[in-house]
């Protein structure tokens, strides 16, 4: 078999192979008993008529077609080996000249991985803003931890405060119409903690027990069933309890109760350690960004762009399944963004995770850096973890889905090349600056 390269632009090489006539022939013999087992010709059992009558009933076009099916695979597996070429997608046949007896000549193209061209990936010295938590962050987390623990008690001598719970019966409706699943009774709703329409839990506020009386409220413009979107509505409320929120005290009994501490201490001890905790992991996150950022900013890449446009239609699908799993439609995102923008992101994004794929993989390629069992066996414990699946569904999943062992190995691949980098470079972490105070105006003089 003959094969000849052609380079294109934008990363694309043109095939031009040459199959010899006997290669060709006995492939285009096969298939003439192949589809006469499957065709009816007068006078002759399946798969015993002639060749030329085969070729008179289904057509020589036919037959050339099953036979280029067997052909064509081979013939470009080989071209792609026998040149080390790094290619992304199937080869796309232009044009063939398949005369039985003479030599098959395919013209075809086919796309080349794009030549990444590092800069420099090691020994640099990254300067990255060291991450702080808020200065209140220690007491918001004690605090919530007293909220999560807060118990409610009924009161019955006073009206509804913002901050209570309350026991109530409601019923919608939008200019005299019923609310579709607008109704509840017994309904409990945390006053501090509402999700209701903008205004619901605010005039629940100031009532009594038993206390009947209407709600009057106005759907946001940007709400999800159209039919509400930006309507008035009423709801009638029959308020049935009023509950307290109490909060625990803080003392050992409490800090025994919530975790296995012995005292209050120890508690706040385990909060501080959460917190440094945090502070470490961003740190690092930051770190690690930064730095990959850097090495990003001085490789120079020629992605073409049907491989950019591949990419944005395969995030195109997963946006499109995740708005079906959340109840919106397409048409809805479009509204809400419009399409030329939505693309725009979507473009974007596809390139940008494109080069970092690549320069990834060149990184991996130029250090030697490999995915081993063990590194595959992490990954599997994290979705065990992550889902509460056991060992062996997960395996069946991959077994089932090879996709899902790609993207497991490119994962693992991606790690261990964001952890060559950090272990060889320096990162000098800076205090994050404080924010500027406003200049205060100056004082009107009067003439």
């Amino acid at each position: 078999m003959k094969i000849n390269l052609e380079k294109e632009p934008n990363n694309v090489v043109k095939l031009n192979i040459e199959i010899p006539a006997k290669t060709a022939v006995d492939e285009y013999n096969k298939a003439v008993r192949k589809v006469s087992e499957y065709v009816n010709i007068p006078g002759f059992r399946k798969g015993k008529a002639p060749r030329n009558l085969v070729e008179q009933h289904v057509g020589v076009d036919r037959i050339k077609h099953e036979a280029l099916e067997k052909l064509l695979p081979a013939a470009f597996k080989e071209a792609i080996i026998q040149n080390k070429l790094d290619v992304i997608s199937q080869p796309q046949v232009e044009s063939y000249d398949f005369e039985v007896g003479k030599d098959l000549k395919v013209i075809a193209t086919v796309e080349l991985r794009p030549e990444v061209k590092l800069g420099e990936y090691k020994n640099m010295t990254v300067k990255v803003e060291e991450f702080s938590n808020p200065e209140d962050a220690f007491d918001k987390s004690l605090e919530g931890l007293l909220q999560r623990n807060a118990v409610f008690n009924l009161v019955v001598d006073r009206k509804s405060k913002n901050t209570d719970l309350v026991v109530m019966d409601f019923d919608g409706s939008v200019n005299g119409e019923k609310i579709q699943g607008g109704a509840a009774e017994n309904y409990s709703l945390d006053l501090a903690n509402s999700n209701f329409i903008p205004g619901f839990a605010e005039q629940l506020v100031g009532h009594k027990i038993g206390e009947e009386f209407d709600i009057k409220v106005e759907f946001p413009k940007e709400y999800h069933d159209k039919k509400l979107a930006g309507q008035p509505a009423i709801f009638k409320i029959n308020l049935k309890e009023i509950k307290e929120k109490v909060l625990p005290e803080l003392n050992d009994e409490f800090a025994q109760k919530v975790g296995n501490f012995k005292n209050v201490d120890e508690l706040k001890a385990d909060i501080q350690t959460f917190l440094d905790a945090t502070k470490q992991k961003e740190d690092k996150k930051n770190a690690d960004n930064a730095i990959f950022e850097k090495v990003l900013g001085s490789v120079k890449i020629d992605i073409q762009e049907s491989m950019i446009e591949r990419e944005a239609q395969s995030l195109l699908e997963e946006y499109k399944q995740r708005l079906a799993a959340q109840g919106y439609k397409w048409e809805e995102a479009i509204k809400a963004q419009g399409e030329t923008e939505l693309m725009k992101d979507l473009n974007n994004e596809a390139l940008l995770r494109i080069k970092n794929s690549l320069v990834i993989d060149k990184i991996a390629q130029e250090e030697n850096i490999k995915v081993d069992h063990e590194d595959l066996d992490r990954k599997i414990k994290e979705i065990e973890t992550t889902y509460h699946m056991n060992r062996a569904e997960v395996l069946n999943q991959v077994k089932q889905n090879p996709a899902i062992f790609t993207s497991l190995s490119q994962q693992a691949l991606n790690e261990k090349v964001v952890q060559f980098l950090a272990e060889n470079n320096k990162v000098e972490f800076k205090k994050a600056e404080a924010p500027k105070a406003k200049a205060k105006p100056k004082a009107k003089t009067t003439k």
